[in-house]
């Protein structure tokens, strides 16, 4: 009897978990009924589909698949295996080298057809569902909503539209929050450093952003990319979007960003989202530059010398190249000490006499071995 697998996925978190159940269901009856025995059950819950490097099931599948635990992959559509048609085909790959056939409840036994035309037709779902939801988003932000996610210093405002709809992308200021914004706001004008004012922070009890622990990174962020507490225009009243564009790296399957070029901005006002003023806007600014001026500077002037520590001399005075037939002929006395090797023994003696600083070149590295001997 064939030994089979099940596999299922759901894409995120808005999704229903009762969808695993759903289709481990309906392919256990599709087992019962080619009479295949179920040996295992693999899922991946509320992660996407675009990558399966960082999905666990899979990996955990493909771990076994190389054991001879089963004979057959069954899911319910390829789709929910994976939509990246490079994944598609790195696995059915790896599956056939185990020997195990990949069988799915829309497309019957997956052959090499399939992984071609339907992990292109998924990578072009892919792109046209972005595109599609770039679009929407754009859409929102032009209206002064909310184009995703929440900033601190905001409420998101829950209400229905005259037609019964639920509104989205609406806010409103949090007063709490918006006077913790001016607060560091005000510090970092007066010449506190954001590592400053975050412990300041912290002491205070106050709750960082994520629910936890404030930090430097928190506050400053990074001003190109506009990320950080201090270089948030939402603060001026300014709703700026598309400024980063993320990318998925095919090694790891993580995202990254890049920064747009400016002419692709969706910058909209928004007036009565505006907590800080702008004097004290331009004076965060101007000492922003006046930090990267500094470090600017600083980077330009040649780096002091680095003054090398004795145990590092030693090191040096006593790596293999200085140990000649002479120099071990002198130490054989000292070799077997405490069950140290010769040179070992020896760095730590100079280090902790110090006549490892003399030891510069190779004569006087020759001469302090036999200083020390």
């Amino acid at each position: 009897m064939p030994r089979v697998a099940l596999y299922a996925r759901y894409s995120d978190d808005k999704q229903s978990p009762a969808s695993i159940d759903d289709q481990f269901l309906i392919c256990r009856e599709q087992a019962a009924r080619e009479g295949w025995r179920i040996v295992a059950n693999y899922k991946d819950a509320a992660i996407s589909g675009a990558s399966v490097i960082l999905r666990p099931g899979i990996q955990s599948l493909l771990q076994d698949a190389q054991m001879g635990r089963f004979d057959i992959l069954l899911a319910e559509a390829l789709d929910r295996v994976s939509r990246d048609q490079a994944d598609v085909a790195t696995l059915y790959k790896n599956l056939q080298f185990a020997g195990v056939k990949i069988v799915t409840l829309a497309e019957g036994e997956v052959s090499e057809l399939h992984v071609g035309l339907k992990g292109t037709m998924n990578a072009l779902f892919l792109k046209d569902l972005a595109k599609k939801t770039h679009r929407g988003l754009r859409g929102r932000v032009e209206k002064g909503k909310s184009g995703g996610g929440l900033c601190f210093g905001y409420d998101v405002v829950r209400r229905f539209s005259s037609e019964g709809e639920p509104v989205h992308g609406e806010r409103s200021i949090n007063a709490a929050e918006a006077e913790v914004i001016r607060q560091v706001f005000r510090q970092f004008a007066n010449g506190l450093s954001p590592h400053a004012i975050a412990c300041r922070l912290n002491d205070s009890g106050i709750s960082a952003p994520t629910g936890k622990l404030w930090t430097s990174t928190t506050i400053r962020g990074h001003v190109k990319r506009g990320t950080g507490l201090l270089n948030n225009e939402l603060y001026i009243g300014k709703l700026v979007w598309n400024r980063l564009r993320y990318l998925k790296n095919p090694q790891t399957g993580k995202r990254v960003s890049r920064i747009n070029p400016k002419s692709e901005w969706i910058v909209t006002e928004v007036p009565d989202l505006r907590i800080v003023d702008e004097e004290l806007w331009q004076a965060v600014k101007a000492r922003q530059e006046n930090i990267a001026i500094q470090y600017a500077d600083a980077s330009r002037q040649p780096a002091p010398p680095i003054k090398p520590s004795i145990e590092r001399i030693a090191r040096k005075a006593f790596s293999p190249a200085w140990f000649t037939a002479a120099a071990a002929a002198v130490l054989i006395p000292f070799a077997g000490r405490g069950g140290l090797p010769v040179r070992t023994m020896l760095i730590r003696k100079a280090a902790r006499t110090g006549i490892a600083s003399r030891a510069t070149n190779s004569k006087r590295a020759s001469l302090m071995v036999c200083a020390i001997a």
